[in-house]
């Protein structure tokens, strides 16, 4: 909202209005108001969630230090929820699909959360709502997602070719449109695409319509079935991923920021034609807009820590993790490095795959030797290490560490092809 009342002063010569022009000042004042609110806004949160008593009921683990988290008021979700939306909403270009998009995803997964916790503190039922709504609603979301994403005519990509390189790949150029960047002419091609970068190859683009080649000459019309397929997919996994996560104070909003952050950087390199076009991956016009989006997120989940680390004020709830994890999904699949999330989000893959390995390897022995038997001695792997005597808050430190290695690894796979 306020970039487009500085676009109206700047046209009339108002001294400094110009500046709201740039994406670089915009993300570092929605991650200042992202900061502020969580830490202004957040006590006053924490002090009605504990007004209300809107703490969730804690299992015993048998952990240490378990006990004195009880009476921890969760749904704590909605500081960081408030801390993205209200920044993006102010300095983000609002007629910007991609923020639209993100806009939809953080109210529609929050609301989801939101439901979740509702139904675990006020109608006092542990077990939250209820697996197969949860899953309808992630469903839903990625369908929307991803049919945006096919059907709206301002998301394009788009390829560009230096005049040598039209030579030598024998293009038409009078068939190609042409711009002037930096001084030098350059042709380029708008596409309309479902298509992905595959991370560590040299020929790096991947068409998901060529997964249904099977459908004869004219499969290219049904790739956006299998795109929308692959958005759910990963809506679903990711979201799960961070809820399971959230397990012990600061592990899933540190792991998020850092996660973001690279996310963040990704969008601005994919959103520009001098970086897209020196590193060789697809370029995307009006992605870069999404670094503001990326500043609040990472900001809301710095400012969130600061009542969240150990040991913690307040739980963000599945109304934190469930939207954490969808905003991770959406936003990588929109920058298309949704194939880059198994490193990048690395840690709730492991957290994710400790915990199937665990139930699974249960149920086999308990069928094969009539008891069952564990891989760890408790899942999520977290608590695996909780047993085994680290303190939380190490725990919690080596794995954003791992994350920070992970982050690194991520933006290093641009060039490594």
């Amino acid at each position: 909202m306020l970039y487009y009342l500085f676009e109206y002063l700047d046209r009339l010569d108002f001294i400094g209005a110009g500046v709201w022009k740039y994406i670089t000042f915009r993300t570092s004042m929605a991650v200042i108001l992202s900061l502020l609110i969580s830490l202004v806004f957040g006590k006053s949160l924490i002090k009605a969630l504990q007004r209300l008593q809107v703490s969730e009921t804690i299992r015993d683990l048998g952990l240490e230090g378990e006990n004195q988290k009880k009476g921890t008021p969760t749904m704590g979700g909605l500081i960081i929820i408030g801390a993205i939306l209200i920044p993006t909403i102010l300095f983000a270009k609002l007629h910007n699909i991609y923020i639209v998009i993100m806009i939809l995803t953080t109210v529609w997964l929050g609301l989801i959360g939101f439901l979740d916790d509702y139904i675990k503190v006020f109608k006092k039922d542990k077990g939250g709502l209820a697996g197969k709504s949860k899953i309808i609603g992630q469903v839903g979301i990625g369908i929307v997602v991803g049919a945006a994403l096919f059907f709206n005519d301002s998301v394009i990509t788009r390829k560009h070719y230096t005049p040598s390189q039209v030579e030598m790949l024998g293009l038409d150029s009078s068939s190609m449109e042409k711009t002037i960047y930096n001084g030098d002419l350059m042709y380029f091609v708008n596409e309309k695409s479902v298509k992905t970068n595959i991370p560590f190859l040299k020929n790096h683009e991947f068409d998901y319509a060529k997964l249904v080649k099977f459908m004869g000459d004219d499969y290219q019309k049904y790739g956006w079935i299998v795109f929308i397929l692959m958005t759910i997919f990963v809506v679903t996994a990711v979201s799960n991923g961070a809820n399971i996560t959230d397990g012990i104070d600061g592990l899933a909003a540190g792991t998020s920021a850092i996660i973001g952050l690279t996310l963040g950087v990704l969008a601005y390199i994919s959103g520009s034609i001098l970086f897209a076009s020196y590193l060789n991956i697809m370029y995307i016009p009006h992605l870069g807009e999404l670094l503001v989006f990326a500043g609040a997120f990472v900001g809301a989940c710095i400012g969130f820590l600061w009542y969240n680390s150990y040991p913690a004020q307040v739980f963000m709830g599945d109304t934190g993790s469930l939207t954490l994890g969808g905003i991770i999904a959406v936003f990588a699949i929109m920058i298309r490095k949704e194939l880059l999330i198994p490193v990048l989000c690395g840690i709730f893959l492991v957290e994710n795959l400790s915990v199937m390995i665990q139930v699974a390897y249960f149920k086999y022995t308990k069928k094969k030797y009539g008891e069952g038997r564990r891989v760890f001695l408790m899942s999520p792997i977290h608590h695996h290490f909780q047993k085994k005597g680290f303190h939380e808050s190490k725990i919690v430190t080596r794995f954003w560490i791992i994350g920070i290695l992970l982050a690194v690894f991520t933006i290093i796979t641009l060039k490594l092809r």
